[in-house]
């Protein structure tokens, strides 16, 4: 009689589960809500779109200036610097932040709640299209704090010596704190505020539009006018790049889909560009494509009729962030080294579909994991993320990652060595090629997540770039009136010549001495290197140290209004839920995003009274009905 042979189907299955559970044992376990809500990290980034010239940043806990990656997430410590004749512009959601020539910002606070950026010198525009109630958005300056009350267009300048600051209210009204006065300001007014310790004051109307505005107004009408808007929200950054570089597409499983055009042949998502390590997420996929950002930091990727399609999310008011929507081969967890057989050991990955299930590998809680998953996917009911949250991290039991769309499709996992993914070094060009049945026989060979080295955040092909401050921006003095936020954790040491020693761990240090960004400062309080003093409304010194709390208090996880409103759910396939995590806590679905929610308005610039030419005659013909219908039967078929 011959032996029994166990069927290859049923070998597979138990070695990739048992794989699945040592990824996931390996990874570190979240808190839970109600012990330490504060491990949350925050639901938004910032983001460098638009380059024009020379512009550089220097991330937290580095001391070196690079040229500028524009796709890169930018976050608390980090700061830019826009040099001479160049232009530069910023996202936080549907916030822009436009910035002129020889123009430095540091992000001192950036959570879900409170946007505080120090203005160290130049020109900014500020476009706040939505101010929801209980957001804070402040700009500090060296001898004043501007604090915005409510969403409109903002001009801020301030001079290299920092004695003088011009704020014109295009539109809105906020208030200035500075030298112990406060002053309301208003639209359709130009304030200047000289001084630090006694400031002068002086209104006036607000003059024309310079170049600066000009291009300003130009970069509000380009959203304005975006097609993608009608299928992204305003609150996830560049949906206004996808209009350039790819069509709408109408899938009868996933509705609207976008499909990027000009990508190679075998491209699959998270294919062109690098990892790098950003706290406090972990490991983030920054992508090399123009319109790299929203596709890989939102929504999810589905392989339709033979091509990529990226399929946003529900349109709601703030979408939370992901560093990367992704899967590693053998289950959900971020930066495990495997070994696909042949000697071969090194990462694989593969793009989550508008079914899967996200897993941070990061501390989370349960009201967390639920709005980055609903707020990025309209297929996957509340009911099935909530299970997912219950046994994997509460139940521990792995075996629920174990359906992912493309874990196991050689077309959507991308592998490299170890080497090329910790020292975010560029993923294509170096791709290991790997076989349907590496992929099924993969296995761990380092149960330790991988751990960050000096190299991983800074992409390998940045340059140290000249375009830098002459002043050190921890070394310059800055009025604020909220208490900024502790500095992210700084890299590790390494032998690399040219780098000073860092500190790295998993929460926040206090830092000196460094140009890293702010430190923990009392609210409008006065630090300098003799630290701790506490005079009202003085300048903040960022180069001495407060007393720094050991973890993030300052960041505050969105809930979302009680009162919010599902949007459009039949089609989302949502549904209320709870999470049983030793107690019930309802879930208030994301309320639905309506651009007249947002500052969306023709450029104010078009309302000065302006002299113009009067057209020629052919000019004022409108254009020819048949055109119109054209772009409406090619809008219906992008559909």
């Amino acid at each position: 009689m011959s032996a029994l042979v166990p069927d290859k189907r049923f070998v597979s299955f138990f070695v990739i589960s048992l794989l699945i559970a040592g990824l996931i044992a390996s990874l570190p376990k979240p808190a839970l809500a109600q012990d330490q809500p504060q491990q949350d990290p925050p639901g938004r980034v910032g983001r460098l779109n638009f380059i024009q010239g020379s512009v550089s940043y220097q991330v937290a806990g580095d001391t070196d200036w690079v040229q500028a990656d524009p796709n890169r997430p930018l976050t608390t410590g980090d700061n830019l610097w826009v040099d001479e004749d160049s232009r530069g512009e910023v996202h936080i959601g549907s916030t822009a932040i436009r910035m002129s020539s020889q123009t430095g910002i540091s992000f001192l606070t950036l959570d879900d709640r409170t946007a505080q950026i120090q203005l160290a010198q130049g020109v900014i525009e500020v476009h706040v299209r939505r101010l929801s109630p209980g957001d804070a958005f402040e700009i500090d300056t060296p001898n004043l704090a501007f604090t915005l009350a409510r969403g409109g267009e903002y001009r801020i300048a301030t001079d290299p010596d920092g004695g003088s600051t011009v704020i014109t209210v295009r539109e809105g009204e906020g208030e200035v704190t500075g030298a112990g006065q406060t002053w309301d300001l208003v639209a359709g007014q130009m304030y200047t505020f000289n001084g630090t310790d006694d400031i002068s004051y002086d209104s006036a109307a607000a003059p024309g539009y310079d170049d600066f505005e000009n291009w300003c107004q130009s970069r509000d009408q380009r959203e304005n006018a975006s097609l993608s808007a009608q299928y992204v929200s305003r609150d996830v950054d560049g949906y206004y790049d996808l209009d350039d570089y790819g069509a709408w597409h109408n899938d009868p499983d996933y509705g609207a889909v976008w499909v990027p055009n000009g990508v190679a042949a075998g491209w699959a998502p998270y294919q062109v560009g690098h990892w790098v390590y950003v706290a406090p997420w972990g490991w983030t996929w920054v992508d090399a494509e123009p319109w790299g950002f929203a596709p890989f930091h939102y929504g999810r990727w589905a392989f339709v009729d033979g091509y990529w399609g990226w399929v946003p999310g529900p349109v709601v008011v703030r979408p939370v962030y992901a560093p990367a929507l992704v899967g590693f081969v053998g289950g959900g967890g971020f930066g495990v080294s495997v070994a696909f057989g042949g000697g071969l050991a090194g990462v694989a990955w593969f793009p989550l579909g508008p079914r899967d299930v996200f897993v941070p590998a990061y501390h989370v809680s349960p009201r967390y994991f639920t709005n980055v998953n609903v707020t990025n996917t309209r297929i996957v009911r509340v009911t099935d993320v909530t299970n997912v949250y219950t046994n994997v991290y509460v139940n521990h039991n792995t075996t629920v990652v174990n359906n992912y769309t493309y874990a196991r499709n050689q077309v959507a996992v991308t592998a490299v060595s170890r080497d090329t993914f910790v020292n975010a070094r560029p993923v294509a060009g170096a791709t290991v090629r790997v076989s349907a049945e590496q992929i099924q026989s993969a296995r761990v060979v380092d149960s330790a997540p991988l751990a960050p080295t000096r190299a991983s955040y800074v992409s390998a092909t940045a340059k140290v770039s000249n375009a830098r401050p002459k002043v050190a921006f921890s070394q310059r003095p800055v009025v604020a009136r909220l208490t900024p936020a502790v500095s992210r954790p700084a890299p590790q040491p390494t032998n690399r010549p040219g780098f000073q020693s860092f500190n790295n761990n998993n929460r926040a240090t206090a830092v000196s001495n460094h140009d890293t960004g702010p430190v923990n400062t009392p609210p409008s309080g006065n630090a300098n290197n003799n630290r701790g003093t506490n005079a009202p409304n003085g300048a903040v010194n960022n180069n001495g140290q407060q007393n720094q709390p050991a973890s993030r208090d300052g960041f505050r996880p969105f809930t979302p209004p009680a009162n919010a409103a599902a949007s459009d759910n039949a089609n989302r396939g949502q549904t209320n839920g709870t999470v049983n995590n030793n107690q019930s806590m309802r879930y208030a679905p994301p309320a639905k995003a309506r651009d007249e929610d947002y500052d969306v308005h023709p450029p104010l610039n078009q309302n000065q009274p302006q002299a113009k030419p009067e057209p020629k005659p052919e000019q004022k013909q409108e254009r020819p009905p048949q055109k119109e219908e054209k772009k409406d039967d090619k809008d219906k078929d992008k559909k």
